[in-house]
């Protein structure tokens, strides 16, 4: 009776009926049998809980002097500024008074561990999609996104630069000793970090596979500073302690443990990131578009959107159907072309 009492309190029970349903759900669906075309919510910071179960991490764990916060801050229907996570705090890269600690300035925040349900460890599974979708109001700073997952090394994060609208590169010294000084410490330090050269991910320049919107639809309610993002779930480098690891290895999608944001572009100052949720998906589909209209208003992502980035392929005619006026139709394109069946 005491173990029963303490797993509910622990919420075992609710995750595991959670689970259930959605699996239950998958398999009414039959989304297991084609890609799904609904979004996955893994963090929805609409809700308090999701705020709370997170953790932040900053260098004041080894006596470095950057603070960080992640609060949850309610709606505000007349600007559509929905309930959100507020990730702020200050970076600073002062060195302690520790001559082990080479190197500070740095702030972080990621879910805490999802517990167990029946089964076992409960993980996010995300293998039948594409994305990972972010829908933020960045300050423009250099954040990266931290994916963990079950991996035979524990403290391996797979990362990926959270390109925005609003993102800003290095900005160029001042001066010809400066640049001096900030090529030695640069290239130094670029070596370390990335002996085997900047991957595209990680890089001031968004690659391609990054959706980043530049729609000037004037259908939406306007601009305010929300925006989608959606990173490729494999364009992630695989990292250990901010070293990128070689050889590189694929993220395990199936038994995803958090996920997270940090930074460390090590530049001193304030810093204030607007988090409302995070979801995987496959493109920006029927599902989800009135949300993002309303949400991100002039920013909003288009209907069907990951038809730009390829990450779909458009069925082969069959030559053994014999259905002229079917064979002269093109398939649909995007999510809506997931149903195309031969």
């Amino acid at each position: 009776m005491i173990p029963t009492r303490r797993l509910a309190a622990q919420g075992f029970f609710k995750r595991s009926a959670d689970e259930f349903g959605r699996l239950s759900r998958i398999a009414w669906n039959t989304e297991a049998l084609h890609t799904p075309t609904k979004p996955y919510t893994l963090l929805n910071f609409e809700d308090e809980g999701t705020t709370n179960g997170c953790k932040t991490m900053a260098d004041r764990a080894v006596g470095g002097f950057s603070t960080a916060s992640l609060d949850y801050e309610p709606a505000e229907p007349s600007s559509n500024t929905p309930s959100h996570a507020r990730f702020h705090g200050t970076i600073s890269t002062k060195l302690p008074d520790n001559w082990r600690v080479e190197r500070t300035g740095y702030a972080a925040f990621r879910n805490q561990d999802r517990g167990f349900w029946l089964f076992g460890r409960l993980y996010w599974d995300v293998d039948p999609y594409a994305y990972l979708a972010l829908r933020i109001k960045s300050d423009g700073r250099r954040y990266t996104v931290n994916v963990q997952t079950d991996a035979v090394v524990e403290t391996d994060i797979h990362q990926h630069r959270l390109y925005t609208r609003h993102h800003r590169v290095r900005e160029a010294p001042k001066s010809l000793e400066e640049a001096y000084d900030s090529d030695v410490e640069s290239s130094d330090a670029a070596e370390d970090l990335y002996p085997g050269g900047m991957p595209a991910a990680l890089s001031d320049v968004p690659p391609e596979s990054t959706i980043i919107s530049t729609s000037t639809s004037t259908t939406t309610s306007g601009s305010n500073g929300w925006e989608t993002v959606l990173l490729p779930f494999n364009s992630f480098v695989r990292t250990n302690y901010g070293f990128v690891i070689e050889p590189q290895t694929s993220l395990a999608r199936q038994r995803v443990k958090s996920i997270g944001i940090g930074l460390t572009d090590r530049v001193d100052g304030p810093f204030d990131l607007r988090i409302h949720k995070i979801w995987a998906t496959n493109g920006m589909g029927e599902a989800d578009i009135e949300e993002e209209r309303r949400i991100c208003g002039d920013n909003a992502l288009p209907l069907d959107e990951g038809v730009r980035s390829g990450w779909t392929e458009e069925p082969e005619p069959n030559p053994t159907r014999k259905e002229p006026q079917q064979q002269s139709q093109e398939p649909k394109k995007g999510l809506k072309g997931l149903k195309w069946e031969e």
